[in-house]
């Protein structure tokens, strides 16, 4: 995980930027279908002020003589167990460089011996907020200004198993005192995110089997998953 990001434009989308205070919300990169190295929207608090930003998703990037590229190292999620790992890619952005990710919804893909099974998590009757961490480049030739991030994924959730047995989004809480203290710049204090670092869905889904990804051709009936949790 996760490997896929439904980014379509609906209600509870447009709502979700509302409640997250989010100034320039026309400025949204909707699609049914991002995938890593693809650029999506991040939320950033900057000065204050909540806005959207255009980010690569992928969290590395390797400078070249004339722009950036994603590195050879997989970065579009950061595990958990990373986070407080000194020295790795994600322990200075945990900490400085938080961010949330606006989704409706998320794409897993699972191996079953010679087969690869691909599954769509829809939100149902809301959008979700996925706790991100994202970096800025500047290059020393051109000028260039570029933005990454990832996705942090906690440890496989229980009613993900006939799934997707491997990892599971953080997905956070629908609390306004939670995605404050995520977005705040200055609030470096992470122990108090540990909590958030455990298997949790928070809402209820829809899971649709999906032959491929990019043509999206289903397969079968789509299945309701209700976590429970909060």
């Amino acid at each position: 995980m996760c490997g896929r990001l439904n980014m379509i434009d609906d209600l509870f989308m447009r709502a979700l930027m509302q409640d997250l205070s989010v100034s320039n919300p026309n400025e949204m990169l909707f699609d049914r279908f991002k995938m890593p190295t693809n650029e999506i929207s991040i939320v950033r608090e900057i000065n204050g002020i909540r806005q959207l930003q255009t980010a690569t998703w992928w969290l590395l990037q390797d400078m070249g003589y004339a722009g950036f590229k994603p590195s050879k190292y997989t970065s579009f999620n950061t595990r958990y167990d990373k986070l407080n790992q000194f020295g790795s890619a994600g322990y200075a952005p945990f900490r400085e460089s938080r961010c949330i990710v606006i989704a409706k919804g998320f794409g897993e893909t699972e191996k079953r011996g010679s087969t690869v099974e691909y599954y769509d998590f829809i939100a149902q009757d809301s959008a979700i907020t996925l706790g991100g961490l994202f970096q800025e480049w500047q290059h020393p030739k051109t000028g260039e200004h570029k933005i990454s991030c990832s996705i942090i994924t906690n440890p496989p959730h229980p009613d993900m198993q006939a799934f997707h047995s491997k990892a599971s989004p953080l997905i956070l809480p629908q609390s306004t005192s939670v995605r404050d203290a995520w977005l705040d710049p200055n609030n470096h204090q992470v122990e108090m995110f540990e909590h958030l670092l455990t298997p949790a869905l928070r809402h209820n889904f829809l899971v649709q089997q999906i032959e491929k990804p990019s043509l999206y051709k289903v397969i079968g009936e789509a299945q309701q998953l209700h976590p429970y949790d909060a």
